[in-house]
Formats: C-alpha cells, sequence, structure tokens
C-alpha cells in the first residue's frame, strides 16, 4: 500500500456543492479530518440590507431551490416579531401545510433518488430504477404531490411567489386546495409503505452519541413553532440562540461552522435529530411506522436516518390531509397588514434538513439594517467531520472506489445543501510520510 492515497471524484452526485475532504494518518490513527467547502459564499446577509420588508421573503427563498418554505417561513416569522404581527390560526394552518409540502417533496427526493441507491449498491436513481422501477416510480409520485402544495398555496413549487410577511397575499381556493385530497390520501399509505422499504435496509454498525438539537413543540411535531431543545438537557427561547450556539470561520472552509456552546461542541440537526428528541409529538400513524420499524429509537446509527426522514413523510401527509380536510371556507384575512417601523426579531423553524435561525433588525427607515441567517448545513458541518474522523479507519482496508463509496454514503445521510450546484468531493489520504503536508482548497478572496 503507498505512503499516499487519492480518492478522487470528480463529480459528487447526489448532494449539493463542493466539497474536499481531507485525511491525514499516523499510522492507523486520523490524526486530522478537513471537510472543506470551497464554492464562493453568496452574501444573502449582506445584500438584504436596505431592503424593504416584503422583499425579504422572495430574496431568501433564493437561497435554496428545493427548500425555500424554510427560509420564507423563518423571515416572516422573524420579521413579524420585530413588527409585533400577530397572525390568525388560518394562516398559521396554512403556513403550516405549506411546510407540509416542503418536507414531502424534499424528503421523497432524498430517500429515492439520492439516498437508497447507496444502499442498494446503484451509482444513481436513474440505474436503480432498472430494478426497482416501482419504488422509484413511487418517489417521483409521492414528491410530485408535495410540489402541488407548493404550487395551491404558494402560487409555484419553486420559490413560491404568494407567501409574505403578514400571512399570503390569496388564500388558496377551497375547490384547489381539497382537490389535493385524493393525491394525499393515496400518498399517506405510499409513505407508509416506504417506511417499511427502509426500515429493512441493510445499516452499516456505526454508532455515535449525538448530541441532538431541534425545536419541540408541546402539541404538534415541530415545524413553524417551538423551543430549542437538546438531548443533554438545554431547553430555551429561540431568541436565547445566540447565547449558546456560535457560528465560527474555519480556515478550510467559505461555509461557517456552528458549534454549541460553552464547550464549542458539534452538534446534529435534522430528521434524525427530530425524531429522537420530538417522537412523542408524531400524529398517531406516524408514530405507529415508527413503532413497527424495528429501530431501537432514539437512534445513534445515522444511516437510519433515511428511516427518520420517511416517518417524517408519513407525518407530513397526515398532517396535511388533517389541515386540507378542515378547509372548508377560504379565510376573511390571508394577510395581516403592517406599517414598517423599527425593531428587532428572530425566529427559528425546522427546515427538511434540520434547525434553520433567522434574525433581522429593522431601521428607522422601516428597511433592513440588520440579517443574520444560520442554515442547517452549517450546524451540521462540525458533526460530518466528527463522524468522518472516526468513520474513516473503518474503510482504509478497501480499495480507492470502494473506500470512496462509503465516505460519500456517510456525507449523505446527512441530505447536505451545500449550496444549489453539485460540483465534487476530492478525498486524499495522507499516511504521514516524512515530508507529507495537508492539501487545503483553493482560496478565495
Amino acid at each position: 500500500m503507498s505512503a499516499q492515497r487519492t480518492f478522487e471524484v470528480k463529480a459528487l452526485t447526489r448532494v449539493e456543492g463542493e466539497g474536499r475532504l481531507y485525511v491525514r494518518m499516523n499510522g492507523d490513527t486520523v490524526e486530522h479530518v478537513e471537510f472543506n467547502i470551497y464554492e464562493p459564499p453568496r452574501f444573502f446577509e449582506s445584500f438584504l440590507r436596505g431592503r424593504e420588508i416584503r422583499e425579504v421573503p422572495d430574496i431568501t427563498a433564493r437561497i435554496c431551490g428545493i427548500c425555500p418554505v424554510a427560509y420564507q417561513m423563518s423571515a416572516c416569522h422573524a420579521l413579524e416579531k420585530a413588527l409585533g404581527i400577530q397572525t390568525t390560526p388560518e394562516i398559521r394552518a396554512l403556513r403550516r401545510l405549506l411546510y407540509c409540502g416542503e418536507w414531502i417533496e424534499s424528503h421523497a427526493l432524498h430517500i429515492h433518488l439520492l439516498h437508497a441507491p447507496d444502499f442498494l449498491g446503484y451509482e444513481s436513481g436513474i440505474s436503480m430504477a432498472a430494478d426497482h422501477r416501482k419504488v422509484v416510480e413511487r418517489g417521483l409520485r409521492l414528491k410530485k404531490v408535495g410540489n402541488e402544495i407548493l404550487e395551491v398555496l404558494g402560487g409555484r413549487a419553486i420559490h413560491p411567489i404568494n407567501v409574505t410577511v403578514g400571512g399570503f397575499y390569496r388564500a388558496p381556493r377551497v375547490r384547489d386546495l381539497r382537490g389535493l385530497l385524493p393525491d394525499l390520501e393515496w400518498g399517506l399509505e405510499a409513505a407508509i409503505e416506504t417506511v417499511r422499504f427502509v426500515a429493512g435496509l441493510e445499516f452499516p454498525d456505526f454508532e455515535q452519541d449525538y448530541e441532538c438539537v431541534s425545536l419541540r413543540h408541546p402539541d404538534e411535531y415541530p415545524m413553524n413553532e417551538g423551543r430549542i431543545v437538546t438531548s443533554s438537557g438545554l431547553d430555551i427561547r429561540v431568541d436565547q440562540f445566540e447565547q449558546h450556539f456560535e457560528e465560527r470561520h474555519e480556515p478550510q472552509s467559505t461555509a461557517l461552522h456552528s458549534v454549541l456552546l460553552p464547550d464549542a461542541s458539534s452538534y446534529l440537526v435534522g430528521p434524525l435529530a427530530r425524531i429522537n428528541l420530538c417522537h412523542q409529538q408524531l400524529p398517531p400513524q406516524a408514530r405507529k411506522a415508527l413503532h413497527e420499524s424495528g429501530i431501537d429509537w432514539p437512534s445513534r446509527n445515522m444511516f437510519q436516518s433515511i428511516v427518520a426522514r420517511a416517518i417524517e413523510v408519513v407525518a407530513a401527509y397526515e398532517e396535511a390531509l388533517r389541515i386540507v380536510d378542515d378547509y372548508r371556507a377560504e379565510p376573511d384575512v390571508s394577510r395581516i397588514p403592517f406599517t414598517p417601523h423599527a425593531g428587532e426579531g428572530c425566529h427559528a423553524t425546522e427546515a427538511p434538513r434540520g434547525l434553520i435561525y433567522h434574525r433581522y433588525r429593522i431601521g428607522d427607515d422601516g428597511l433592513i439594517a440588520e440579517a443574520r441567517i444560520t442554515p442547517p448545513t452549517s450546524q451540521n458541518q462540525g458533526q460530518i467531520e466528527d463522524d468522518l474522523r472516526r468513520f474513516v479507519p473503518g474503510v482504509l482496508q478497501y480499495d480507492d472506489p470502494e473506500a470512496t463509496r462509503r465516505c460519500e454514503h456517510l456525507i449523505r445521510n446527512y441530505d447536505p445543501c451545500i449550496s444549489c450546484a453539485t460540483h465534487f468531493l476530492k478525498m486524499t489520504i495522507d499516511r504521514g510520510t516524512e515530508n507529507s503536508t495537508v492539501p487545503r482548497g483553493p482560496k478565495h478572496g
């Protein structure tokens, strides 16, 4: 075996963004790991400054084409707190339905086309479809129903345009929303079948003591609202987030790393964290699917995140069915009017990939004076590195392509949304030759 091995994938498929992994070995010990994100930063927080309040949901939606609702909802809630806006129960229910649509389309895509191929030994969802056509078709149809919810409520499935501070520009027509009922009924059964399918996959034996972090609500599974809780017992209001969590710049990455204070430790957000912390708040059929999965919850195996996602799809369909079935008349008010004024507010919601935090300060001129956005992937960044550090020694006996494939699989457990483009992961293992150095990713000014 040569002193230095390089694993290279020129197009890391089935994740979003540019990444490079460096590993330095000292004998059989992993001495150093860097998961580098080196694509240029996008400066959304900067160019939100000076914008009008109503522009913010439309601008933040462009951060991600798969989960625009998470950015829109977090922004709307935070700005409404800054402005003292209190929405109606009808608006709240429709917002929760919109979030259900996003969870459905995002999770269904990841489970069936991006993640399941790893477990079944296929290079892509397309090649998997040759042998598992019904599974892939089910996933595509599940995703389509999620997109339809976004279209009816948001005006279109990608970057919805009907979302605004205070509610919606227009309430959905009863016939349009209730017209989704047959597809939602089919989708609930299909989602339950998906849990059975993914629970039967073979999971690598890789358990870790994760510090799970998520919102938790006393009466419902968390989406738009809740307190921030951790598996070690932290239970705080959202406005205390910055007292306990801090984003830090790491020299190897253009993406900030978020840590849990006071120890600056890594932590986990996303479906596995939510299920571990909030499974008692799942609606009945999702809770039944969880118990029938055969997994001992809370789970310490990140590879079982695919089952957590599938259970959340059941929960989203179940919740969507309830909300749509109750929608018998269009609300009298779909948007609460406001007058721009100075203020500050923050809020957190649960994106498909995990907790997302927004804080805004409005100046005396009624324009955005400051914006802070902490997305899920920056919070999982350190935990991904920790997982890789512990995982790599177990794959060194494989040849380069197989070792690389297994590391890619580990990263895809997180469904990382690094940016809105797919590029590549390059993995270098430095076994500690006399003059060896740790390679670095390209620098950006």
